[in-house]
């Protein structure tokens, strides 16, 4: 995958300056990429919980839908909903935001960025990524899409894009192991605010339970369990076992995870 962008352009032409908080300064614009079932709608309702960031979820999921044509639950209604075109999402990712908020952070999947898709508009975003135990997250994936392949736990899509952000700004960015948040949210949330260069808020600690009007039309299908929740869920050790011919999916998805992990912000 040819991940070419430029990272760090001048501040006076980046999109990132025509969207500017009450202090002058630049917004943040947060790019978490993530792969399914890794907990990155709970970490989403926890940013969305900050008084000075706004949201957004899997922007280039209707692309990604309408050019795949995958049978994602709700697919139709994703490609009515949503905007398809990747060109209108790229210039919406890095425009104005409205209300002027510091921190603009969007819960990407990061197989939903196809190699169709142009990367000149990533070098505006601070990229981060969010991983999980391959099997765990394989026995939640099979639950919801019965025949996923390796392209569609999103990792090689990680792995490439987080080797291109290191190749260009020189040092490692954010990584984010469900496994670590959930045993110590405060801790791992405190290291990666600092990581990205913000305060640590307690309000990401807790939010209300139900929907919110950020979420992609596809919740139903999806966020039964965060929509229950009002902060992050303690961690339960998860079973490793898998079905006897996922064993190659879930040995190509450790593969991978070994690349990233090691990067993981731990308590």
């Amino acid at each position: 995958m040819g991940f070419r962008f430029r990272l760090g352009m001048d501040p006076a032409h980046s999109p990132m300056d025509s969207s500017k908080h009450p202090s002058g300064s630049p917004c943040l614009r947060i790019a978490m990429w993530s792969g399914p079932r890794n907990v990155s709608t709970a970490l989403m309702r926890s940013f969305g919980s900050r008084a000075d960031t706004v949201v957004c979820d899997e922007p280039l999921y209707a692309h990604y839908l309408q050019q795949t044509g995958l049978p994602h639950p709700m697919a139709d209604e994703v490609l009515r909903v949503h905007e398809t075109d990747w060109r209108q999402v790229a210039a919406w990712l890095t425009g104005p935001v409205a209300g002027q908020p510091r921190i603009f952070y969007q819960k990407h999947m990061a197989h939903h960025l196809l190699d169709s898709i142009g990367r000149d508009w990533l070098g505006s975003l601070t990229h981060a990524f969010l991983v999980r135990s391959p099997r765990a997250m394989l026995r939640s994936l099979l639950a919801v899409l019965p025949n996923p392949r390796l392209e569609d736990t999103g990792l090689p899509q990680q792995v490439a894009l987080f080797e291109a952000v290191l190749a260009q700004q020189g040092t490692p960015p954010p990584v984010v192991d469900s496994a670590s948040l959930l045993k110590n949210p405060e801790a791992v949330l405190r290291r990666l605010c600092d990581r990205l260069g913000v305060a640590f808020d307690p309000a990401m600690l807790a939010w209300s339970p139900g929907p919110r009007a950020t979420d992609g039309c596809w919740a139903p299908a999806w966020y039964s369990n965060v929509e229950r929740s009002t902060g992050f869920l303690p961690y339960r050790e998860e079973s490793a076992e898998l079905p006897v011919r996922w064993e190659p999916l879930a040995q190509a998805c450790e593969a991978l995870y070994a690349q990233l992990v090691p990067y993981a912000l731990h308590a």
